[in-house]
Parts: structure tokens; C-alpha cells; sequence
């Protein structure tokens, strides 16, 4: 089980992006909009964070965040290339040139407590893009809905903290 996202994770993480100049947009589907939400708690996130998009429909994902229409008829949400298309589509859409988002992060899943298109509850993918290339990372989480989605949100935020760390 992944712990729940700690506030001086979070903190740091926007101290860290306000530091290197950088800012993000999200699109969330089985988040429902919680990570964004966990981002601008922290004082100063507005000069980190451009906004965030709940394409909580499948066909949202396609006309918001431009994700391929054949991807999503073929395999559905749930998928490491829709989290990677959510993320490249978030970045460009809440900004354009120089406004774009230097990272664009997504996260799209099975909150549960069922299933969705053969995948078991816990199944989640995180995309994170940026002008350097993009990256999808495939989660199984324990625990009920809530507690996925909570998970899931404490993920992302460390996936951006690694991401800090390693350039």
C-alpha cells in the first residue's frame, strides 16, 4: 500500500518547482480533481501550478485533453498510452508557447470498488510529460475507493518529487 501524501512532501515539491522556475498542469480522471486540489494548499503554488482538468468521461479525455479516439476505443481509459496522451494534452491545452506547462501530469485508473475493461480495482497509470520526452507508470493499489484515490494522488506527487531529484 502506498502511504498517503504527507504535507511537507507536497511542500517541498512546490518550493522546489517555484526554485527552478517550473510549473505544471494536470488532468485527472479517477482523482477527480484531488490531486490539482493537493497542489494549490500549499502557499505559492500559483506560481507553479497553470490549473488542472477533470476528464472524469472517457470522450472528455478525447475532445479536452486530445487523446487519440482510436487508443480509447481499442483499449479503453485505462492504459499507459492515455495517461501519457492525457499528460502531453493537459500541458499544451492550459497554456501555449512559452505558457505551456513545463510539466504536464495525468492520472487515470480503477478507483473501484469493481472492475473496468478486465482491470481490477487498484489499477491505476500516472503520465508525467514534459518537453524532454514522457513516462507512464503503472500502480496496483490495495484498499477501498477512497483510499485508491488518496494513493494515487501521494504517487503522483513523489513521481514529480523523483522527477526533481534526478535532474
Amino acid at each position: 500500500m502506498t502511504p498517503p501524501v504527507r504535507i511537507d512532501e507536497t511542500h517541498a515539491l512546490i518550493e522546489k518547482m517555484v526554485r527552478r522556475s517550473l510549473t505544471v498542469a494536470v488532468a485527472e480522471s479517477l482523482t477527480g480533481g484531488l490531486l490539482v486540489a493537493e497542489l494549490i494548499r500549499i502557499p505559492g503554488a500559483s506560481r507553479v501550478v497553470r490549473g488542472g482538468v477533470v476528464a472524469y468521461a472517457t470522450d472528455l479525455k478525447a475532445s479536452l485533453l486530445g487523446v487519440d479516439n482510436e487508443i480509447l476505443s481499442a483499449r479503453g481509459p485505462v492504459d499507459p498510452e492515455v495517461a501519457i496522451q492525457m499528460a502531453h494534452g493537459v500541458r499544451h491545452r492550459l497554456g501555449e508557447g512559452p505558457d505551456a506547462a513545463a510539466w504536464g501530469v495525468s492520472t487515470t485508473g480503477v478507483a473501484g470498488p469493481g472492475s473496468q475493461d478486465g482491470h481490477p480495482a487498484g489499477t491505476v497509470f500516472l503520465g508525467f510529460a514534459s518537453e524532454d520526452g514522457a513516462v507512464s507508470r503503472r500502480l496496483h493499489l490495495d484498499g477501498d475507493r477512497d483510499s485508491v484515490r488518496q494513493q494515487t494522488v501521494a504517487a503522483a506527487i513523489r513521481l514529480m518529487l523523483e522527477t526533481l531529484e534526478q535532474n
